[in-house]
């Protein structure tokens, strides 16, 4: 059974460790603790991870987070992925640091990346994994601070954090989205 796993972010070392890389940041961790590599291909770096039965493909675009719908599209198709087999993982201004929401469809929530992914795939359903990255910024400064790198104080939750995540990666491809959203969401 195939899973195509997307890490939200923006290519280049300016973005590498800023908030709105948090889908890049957990698919590094999670290939780095299964020691696989990404390797650059079409429209992004990819990676397989093999689990339990399960292939995951996953995919880091490469076409900036404000056009992720042609390279979600493009690997779903390529590898012929049920659309139910798709889990998004995006940075999330709405909620508070550290905070998982796991959901099987929903609104863009304002967010460039999932607005263009439903653009594209005419559909809102798709599951997606939001990573809070808090809201510690004043009006009108939002894109300063989602491009801003990580406190002191978050880089050291970081680490438990995205490897929780992966767990919760692992967990949606065997025991489902039901089961996985009760476990890990508000963790």
């Amino acid at each position: 059974m195939k899973y195509l796993i997307v890490g939200l972010g923006n290519p280049g070392e300016k973005y590498k460790n800023t908030r709105h890389n948090i889908g890049f940041i957990i698919l590094d961790a999670l290939a780095n603790a299964s020691n696989i590599c990404f390797e650059p291909n079409r429209l992004g770096d990819k990676a397989v991870l093999k689990f339990k039965g399960r292939t995951l493909i996953l995919i880091k675009p490469n076409t900036f987070m404000n056009l992720s719908g042609k390279a979600v599209n493009y690997w779903l198709q390529k590898e012929k992925v049920p659309v139910n087999n798709i889990l998004v993982i995006t940075d999330d201004i709405a909620l508070p640091f550290g905070k998982i929401r796991i959901k099987a469809k929903g609104s863009n929530g304002g967010h460039n990346g999932l607005k263009d992914i439903q653009l594209v795939l005419s559909s809102n359903k798709y599951s997606r994994l939001r990573f809070g990255v808090g809201s510690e910024f004043n009006p009108g400064n939002q894109v300063n601070y989602v491009l801003g790198e990580w406190s002191k104080e978050e880089e050291k939750a970081l680490e438990e954090r995205v490897e929780t995540i992966g767990n919760a990666i692992k967990s949606f491809v065997t025991i489902g989205l039901d089961r996985t959203m009760n476990e890990f969401n508000n963790k």
